[in-house]
């Protein structure tokens, strides 16, 4: 099990130093959100500055971007990271899809199918120069050696989606190579959910589950002393309460135990009460959705946690604190360590 550090994208100038911290701290890789900043650019300057670091965006937002465009941006970057770099796509939402990039949003699970097929089918036409993919929603037929990026010394990025409901995690086990777990992804929502939707997506295309990657984000609350805790509580609280805000979530509460959270959340939301939002996430919500422990402890509650589930777990707030950094990554290295041999592997 591999272990990243994720991190919000941040100016170019600062990246570099950033990247070399995460790769000498011990993390397995860095993985890129995409919010105002892009997450390709990013990923670029990192892979110039810290070679060995597996590289990723989690996730990039796809539709306002041509499959072509993305396939072609991948492709540079892993070949700049020697083959390890692992594209992971995302739908967003309709409101930012629409009225921040101006795109369409009709369908968006069949329509991020397509697009992971057209992406994959741009990477065979870079190797043989034959493009030709036509799907529900895009069809590429043209390329020519100028416009192509050419082969490179390395296999084909992985292909990773965003996934929250059974339809899209099926989806995802039927054409990618990963899934992004929501960070409210607890380990009742992944038994329930993500691996037997990941399994039958993969059978119907005739594939291994084994062959999908499962990418888990993990806020942790990590400290030798109760106040330590506390106040890492409350930083989740607050980080839960924004995800929770989003009513294609709310089943995951709900099933869960917490009925009506998403709703509640969303009152206070709409009164522009972001305290009163984040009082909406109880201890108990916390205790199911958030691993705590103690530093001497986190990498056996981890591995006790998501071990045998998780190809990548993400620690969602590792970059929170500078002066916890490393202590962090001393964990990271300590769990992806565990399962290798003696060639590193």
């Amino acid at each position: 099990m591999d272990v990243d550090a994720m991190t919000t994208p941040q100016p170019l100038g600062q990246i570099g130093e950033l990247a070399r911290r995460t790769e000498q701290a011990g993390f397995s890789g860095l993985l890129f959100t995409e919010t105002g900043r892009t997450a390709y650019l990013n990923a670029a300057v990192a892979s110039q500055a810290a070679p060995a670091l597996q590289l990723s965006t989690g996730v990039a937002v796809a539709f306002p971007r041509s499959p072509f465009v993305t396939a072609a941006t991948a492709w540079e970057l892993q070949e700049a990271t020697g083959g390890k770099f692992r594209l992971g796509l995302g739908t967003q939402v309709r409101t930012h899809v629409v009225r921040r990039y101006g795109v369409e949003f009709e369908r968006p699970g069949p329509r991020l199918r397509d697009y992971v097929r057209a992406v994959k089918a741009c990477f065979a036409a870079f190797r043989t120069g034959k493009l030709d993919h036509r799907g529900e929603f895009y069809d590429l037929d043209f390329i020519t050696p100028q416009w192509s990026a050419g082969p490179i010394d390395a296999p084909d990025p992985k292909v990773d989606v965003a996934a929250v409901n059974p339809w899209m995690l099926r989806m995802a086990g039927q054409v990618a190579d990963g899934v992004h777990v929501h960070p409210l992804g607890e380990p009742g929502y992944i038994s329930r959910h993500v691996v037997p939707n990941i399994a039958a997506g993969a059978q119907k295309a005739g594939r291994s589950p084994e062959d999908v990657a499962v990418i888990v984000p993990v806020m942790t609350i990590v400290g030798d002393t109760d106040e330590e805790r506390a106040r890492e509580r409350e930083l989740v609280r607050a980080s839960m309460s924004f995800y929770g805000s989003t009513p294609n979530y709310a089943f995951i509460w709900d099933e869960a135990g917490f009925e009506g959270t998403t709703a509640r959340i969303r009152e206070k939301q709409k009164a522009g009460d972001i305290k009163g939002m984040a009082a909406q996430i109880t201890d108990e919500h916390i205790a199911t959705f958030a691993t705590e422990s103690t530093w001497d402890d986190l990498a056996d509650t981890l591995v006790a946690k998501y071990g045998g589930v998780a190809t990548r777990v993400v620690l969602y707030n590792a970059l929170a604190d500078r002066e916890r950094f490393e202590r962090y990554g001393a964990v990271a290295q300590r769990i992806s360590g565990s399962g290798r041999g003696a060639d590193g592997r």
